[in-house]
């Protein structure tokens, strides 16, 4: 007796259609790892751990990620950055910053060279005074606060349009107050790099008082009339990623849309997924803006 074609197909059939489903199972989970730093300055301020736990809930239903979170200035273990994709480092800065500490920046260069993804926050973007960990940063993430040369005063950006890239998906104008940095130092003509937050500080932002040295400085006075960039991005040739994003040092502003979208959003885009079209969506509650804060005395 003949078999028919179609009963000779449908074994194939079941079979393609059984892997489907595992096919999908089996992609290919990418691994975040977020570094909260010590305990740093008041009550509501560089409050990292807290930020990194309110970060690690937004990102909670983002399928195929597995967020972890490290605190107290770095990883528990260093294996764990053997297999991250990318890393979060939202912690004090400069010549403590846990990125320049022992063999922290052997470390983490590694992760780069395999084209691991990177994203320093607030006080992290600043390098060292002395050394070439300025070269590192802007190998890693495109630009690093310089000690003299940039300046970090609070004062309120105007942030009114965005360039068309995933991490400034689903991000509408917004103002918003915060010790933003900028005079940045970044490599000539801003090469191979993204602006995604800019915004043209006042001439009294200028002319300080900054918060720490109170300047002000002569040539960040001369730029008046011009626009800063406060948060960017670099795509690095081997296909790995970086952010620097200058804000984040009060706590209250990741209760502003805009703000943790664009901050979230990139952290997608380090981990080499693909943001949303409208951006990451998440809510927090009061409640969630509440916990996990640093004990530092009175909140009054």
């Amino acid at each position: 007796m003949k078999t028919s074609p179609i009963r000779n197909l449908l074994p194939i059939l079941l079979a393609i259609s059984a892997a489907l489903p595992l096919q999908a199972e089996d992609a290919e989970t990418k691994k975040l790892i977020l570094i909260a730093g010590k305990p740093s300055h008041g009550p509501g301020m560089h409050e990292f751990n807290a930020g990194c736990e309110l970060f690690k809930k937004c990102l909670a239903d983002v399928k195929g990620l597995d967020v972890e979170i490290h605190n107290n200035h770095w990883v528990r273990d260093d294996k764990v950055l053997e297999t991250a994709d990318a890393v979060v480092i939202y912690s004090d800065g400069g010549g403590g910053h846990p990125a320049l500490q022992g063999n922290h920046r052997e470390l983490l260069q590694k992760l780069v060279n395999r084209g691991g993804g990177v994203m320093m926050m607030h006080y992290a973007v600043e390098c060292a005074k002395q050394g070439s960990s300025g070269d590192s940063f802007r190998e890693w993430i495109g630009g690093a606060y310089e000690n003299g040369f940039s300046c970090n005063p609070i004062w309120e950006t105007d942030y009114k349009s965005f360039p068309v890239h995933p991490i400034a998906r689903g991000i509408k104008p917004f103002k918003i107050q915060d010790e933003w940095y900028f005079s940045i130092r970044f490599p000539e003509g801003m090469k191979d790099l993204t602006s995604l937050l800019v915004a043209t500080p006042s001439d009294e932002t200028r002319d300080g008082p900054y918060v720490y040295p109170k300047g002000p400085y002569p040539h960040i006075q001369a730029r008046k009339g011009e626009a800063e960039t406060m948060m960017w991005c670099k795509e690095r040739e081997d296909g790995g990623r970086g952010v620097g994003f200058t804000g984040g040092h009060f706590h209250r502003n990741w209760e502003d849309d805009n703000f943790r979208t664009i901050a979230l959003n990139a952290m997608l885009w380090i981990s080499k997924m693909e943001v949303p079209e409208g951006g990451v969506e998440s809510t927090v509650s009061a409640e969630d803006m509440a916990a996990n804060l640093d004990e530092k005395g009175s909140r009054k």
